[in-house]
């Protein structure tokens, strides 16, 4: 399931602070058992830019772990699963550098950011290597979604493609909920 992950223990001196953002051990105390395979990093320089809501569809579906670097973001999740309890329900949460929260979503969800500062970097990692023909989307303003973005459609920084997305109501069933241990099919 998707988890908010604190990152509490920071270390602060003189010359700033030193911060362990990635430990396969303390994730795994988390439940999170992920092999991440690639690292990803986007810069966006103006609030109200929109990505996603993506995601890569078997046999290269990704989970991911979100942090910002610099700035700002609302992230969201979407749970794309077909017969989940949590179906087409959304997770938001602000991450930002300066709280350092990180955004774990597993394979089944959709993911998009809103910026909410100029100059936003953020980074992720990756379960699975990217491949273009497993790339998919999800349109973000669906009404259906009810997503609280913090721009509206007519003012935010997004792609055509990304406007291309179908709504949930036509999305494939790529992901089938099975009920076991929260994975799919």
């Amino acid at each position: 399931m998707i988890k908010i992950i604190e990152n509490n223990h920071v270390n602060y001196d003189e010359r700033g602070y030193f911060l362990e953002v990635y430990n396969k051990k303390v994730l795994s105390s988390l439940g999170i058992n992920v092999d991440f395979a690639q690292d990803n990093q986007s810069f966006s320089w103006k609030a109200g830019t929109i990505r996603g809501l993506h995601f890569q569809i078997p046999p290269h579906a990704q989970a991911k772990l979100v942090r910002v670097l610099r700035g700002r973001i609302l992230d969201v999740a979407v749970d794309i699963r077909k017969g989940s309890p949590t179906f087409g329900q959304y997770v938001a949460v602000e991450l930002s550098a300066e709280n350092r929260k990180q955004l774990f979503i597993p394979e089944g969800f959709a993911h998009g950011f809103c910026t909410l500062e100029d100059e936003t970097e953020v980074f992720y990692k990756v379960s699975d290597y990217y491949a273009p023909e497993c790339e998919r989307g999800l349109l973000f303003d669906d009404p259906a979604l009810a997503i609280p973005w913090p721009v509206s459609r007519e003012n935010a920084i997004i792609n055509a493609r990304d406007l291309a997305f179908p709504t949930l109501a036509e999305l494939p069933d790529y992901f089938v909920y099975s009920g076991r241990d929260g994975k799919e099919d």
